[in-house]
């Protein structure tokens, strides 16, 4: 079958893309630090060097500004003479004096004499810009340097799901891994049915979100995630899959979304892993192959087989049937 649009990619990127917003665009400014955050690496870099670039040269054109205007580019700067900013004779001097201040470089050479109120308040305004623009983007590139989205792709989802019989109940499972030694405190999962439906009064939902139930009231949602687990759905008379059987499975149109969040012990920041299953990628009849083995002092998980399943006997009939 001809692989349908996903709502959800396998990798957890939702294929959802926000047009016409007219003049609610105008909010992206007004948060423009999380908008400088969510931008992509190449952009957040060259928006680094531009702004830092466009700063300095503005403001070492303040400081020749002013010795131009106060005429000490014409003149020596000698004994008898005393310039508002000492050894600045030209534009690539006013830039020099402008770096050695900025970045506390302190050769000595260039600085600022007692006979010039403009440029100590120039010199006061400079302060206070470099330490704004600083913080601004130094804080931007440290929080996007450190976001957990990188500790997601070390969490792994098995490439299909299955539905087989579990303490004589016909489940969905699908299985989730963690490949770090780190674990995830306070694990979670949750999953979505994701599917089109009409309403008795005629209103067409085309993505109608549904929760699935994996233990929220056992607590089994709540993970000790240090080796594979698997993440079972009984389908009982509450559950949106009470009628699905082996063949009507392959009429089905729907999508199973998994949401995994977490948070990073070595950062303590929360991550969020997500993935989804259409019915094309759910197996009836199939059951997860083994990937724990019991080693010389410790358990050893074989990540080989981690999306492996094997066939067993399932009735091809709906729990409702």
């Amino acid at each position: 079958r001809r692989e349908r649009q996903r709502f959800v990619d396998k990798n957890g990127r939702c294929n959802v893309q926000h047009g016409n917003l007219g003049g609610e665009s105008s909010r992206y400014l007004s948060d423009l630090f999380t908008t400088l955050v969510d931008l992509k690496w190449r952009w957040n870099l060259l928006i680094f060097l531009l702004t830092y670039t466009v700063a300095w040269l503005v403001m070492a054109s303040m400081w020749w500004g002013i010795a131009y205007l106060r005429g000490d580019l014409q003149q020596a700067h000698g004994d008898s003479y005393s310039p508002c900013v000492a050894n600045v004779y030209n534009f690539p001097s006013a830039f020099l004096f402008f770096i050695e201040t900025e970045a506390t470089i302190g050769y000595g050479h260039r600085y600022i004499t007692e006979r010039c109120p403009e440029g100590i308040v120039l010199f006061l305004f400079q302060s206070l810009l470099g330490s704004v623009v600083d913080a601004f983007l130094i804080g931007c590139m440290f929080i996007k340097m450190s976001q957990p989205k990188k500790r997601a792709e070390t969490l792994m989802f098995s490439r299909a799901a299955v539905i087989s019989q579990r303490d004589a109940k016909l489940c969905l499972m699908f299985r989730v891994g963690n490949l770090r030694n780190s674990h995830m405190v306070s694990a979670q999962i949750r999953c979505k049915l994701i599917k089109s439906r009409q309403t008795p009064e005629g209103e067409f939902l085309p993505l109608d979100q549904c929760e699935l139930d994996v233990g929220f009231g056992t607590g089994a949602d709540q993970l000790f995630l240090v080796s594979p687990l698997t993440i079972c759905h009984e389908i009982n008379s509450e559950s949106p899959f009470f009628s699905l059987s082996q063949r009507s499975l392959r009429s089905e149109q729907f999508e199973i979304v998994v949401i995994l969040e977490g948070i990073v012990e070595t950062t303590g920041m929360t991550c969020q892993a997500r993935t989804s299953y259409t019915e094309d990628e759910v197996l009836w009849g199939h059951r997860f192959l083994p990937v724990m083995s019991l080693e010389d002092g410790f358990f050893r998980v074989d990540y080989s087989q981690f999306h492996a399943t094997f066939e067993v006997p399932t009735p091809p009939y709906s729990v409702k049937e």
